[in-house]
């Protein structure tokens, strides 16, 4: 008969207490991520906490001990596990993720590279003079590949000069060029690998996203949108008053074109009367033929007929009905637009 062995682990009780003070920070926000720290120096890494602060907490730990905090939570935050490698930092915040990807990205800043580090882009020596002083270090810029030559007194970059293609080692003679001309070809900051937030898990790749197109897109769609319940007289709460000014501008053309007797009718009607007879009368010789009051009118040089002068009213109502409705339209877009940014 084998003896059974029965291994227990024994947890320190300031690895327990780092776990509960996690899961803590983890339970007061609503989105969390996992952010790379690799690289970053330690003074700038307390500038960044210093700039989040208010809309964001920063917390480093063990990562076997981010892992167990992760786990215990739950509510979708274990799928972060996976991105648990390295020099990693947790991040909180009450920001939906796409304004957490966004402010960390602005608070990145340049930094220099070096030796052995993989050029994250394509590294050039722009065209210009360097400043430096004629001697060996024309040498090195034409040994790492750019083109270079002492010029009225100067060493000059003739054209801009790809040193290093992205995804390539830094070597030790790049570096010292570069840190010579001051170029700092990579940015530091924290790199977000994965947020969670309401159980769903957005990558980097789906965060990045152009705000300024996002909202004229919707912007665009906003108004199209408007167009089409107008044009189909299909009413909303954002399209009704339009439609029912445009209805009252086609009932009132309508009634006056048939002469309807109608209160909100009767001065129009009378006008339109007024403007009738005064047009008669100017065609008349004989003004002894014609009351007082209409004898020496002149024929008007607008058109007299009664169809073309309340057509020309009509279409003039409804030019401002289309100003109005083009008002209306951009209000709407840009309302909305704000909803979303």
């Amino acid at each position: 008969m084998s003896s059974e062995v029965r291994k227990t682990e024994t947890i320190p009780e300031w690895k327990r207490e780092e776990v509960d003070d996690i899961v803590e920070t983890l339970e007061s926000y609503e989105s969390v991520g996992i952010v790379g720290v690799t690289g970053i120096p330690s003074r700038q890494l307390q500038n960044m906490r210093r700039e989040l602060h208010g809309t964001a907490e920063l917390r480093i730990s063990r990562n076997t001990l981010v892992e167990r905090a992760l786990e215990q939570v739950g509510d979708g935050l274990e799928d972060l596990v996976s991105e648990v490698s390295g020099q990693i930092g947790l991040i909180g915040t009450n920001d939906n993720p796409f304004g957490l990807y966004r402010k960390l990205e602005e608070s990145k800043t340049p930094a220099p590279i070096g030796a052995g580090e993989i050029a994250p882009n394509d590294i050039v020596i722009p065209e210009g003079d360097t400043g430096v002083d004629p001697g060996p270090f024309v040498g090195e810029l034409q040994t790492i590949g750019a083109d270079a030559r002492i010029d009225d007194g100067s060493i000059k970059v003739t054209a801009d000069s790809t040193v290093l293609e992205a995804g390539e080692e830094v070597s030790a003679d790049v570096a010292g060029v570069l840190n010579e001309l001051g170029i700092e070809p990579k940015e530091v900051g924290l790199d977000l690998r994965a947020v969670v937030a309401d159980g769903i898990t957005f990558g980097p790749e789906e965060l990045e996203i152009d705000v300024d197109e996002y909202r004229a897109d919707v912007q665009a769609g906003a108004a199209r949108a408007r167009n089409l319940s107008l044009n189909a007289s299909y009413p909303t709460a954002q399209t009704a008053p339009s439609l029912l000014a445009k209805a009252s501008g086609e009932a009132k053309s309508l009634g006056l074109h048939a002469a309807i007797e109608s209160p909100d009718l009767a001065s129009d009607l009378v006008s339109t009367a007024d403007t009738q007879v005064r047009a008669l009368a100017a065609r008349i010789d004989d003004d002894e033929a014609l009351p007082e009051e209409l004898q020496g009118i002149e024929v008007a040089a607008e058109p007299t007929d009664e169809t073309d002068a309340q057509d020309d009213d009509h279409t003039e109502d409804e030019a401002e009905d289309d100003e109005d409705d083009e008002d209306d339209e951009d209000d709407a877009a840009e309302g909305l637009g704000n909803m979303f940014g």
